[in-house]
């Protein structure tokens, strides 16, 4: 099972988010600590704004923060939010109506089914405040200061 760079990039924004401790950030200032493409960062925030994950702020002081506390958003709940389908092979696939000559005797469907849903599960055990644990030198490598509490 591989994620996409979308998925990648939408768990790299949101542990930015985490780590900024409710203070706005904007897309250039993430695009610029993990060097990443503000283009992606941009319809990535779209989305998630859309979803409720992240709150946006428009104008000249705005910026994005997370929609609800870091511990209170699961890992598997970001990557559902980004990913259109987790179907590993085409007989999977939600509406397709794929004839397949073993498809009356198949195991090898119900195992990969049952691998992607242990992949989520695995993924539902962490929040993205599990992510950003480490929050001290994940900070310093993004260039985050402090919270005004720990500064």
């Amino acid at each position: 099972m591989r994620l996409t760079v979308y998925s990648d990039y939408a768990l790299r924004l949101m542990m930015y988010l985490g780590l900024n401790d409710g203070r706005l950030s904007t897309i250039s200032e993430i695009a610029e600590a993990y060097d990443i493409s503000k283009a992606h960062l941009m319809k990535i925030t779209h989305e998630l704004g859309q979803k409720g994950l992240i709150e946006t702020v428009r104008g000249r002081q705005g910026g994005m923060r997370l929609g609800r506390h870091a511990d209170e958003i699961g890992v598997g709940e970001i990557v559902r939010a980004c990913e259109p389908d987790f179907a590993l092979v085409p007989c999977l696939e939600a509406g397709v109506g794929i004839v397949c000559a073993i498809q009356p005797a198949c195991v090898l469907k119900r195992a990969l089914a049952s691998a992607a849903a242990a992949f989520l599960d695995v993924l539902d055990g962490y929040t993205l405040s599990d992510l950003i644990r480490p929050s001290v030198p994940l900070r310093q490598l993004l260039e985050i200061a402090a919270p005004r509490s720990q500064a």
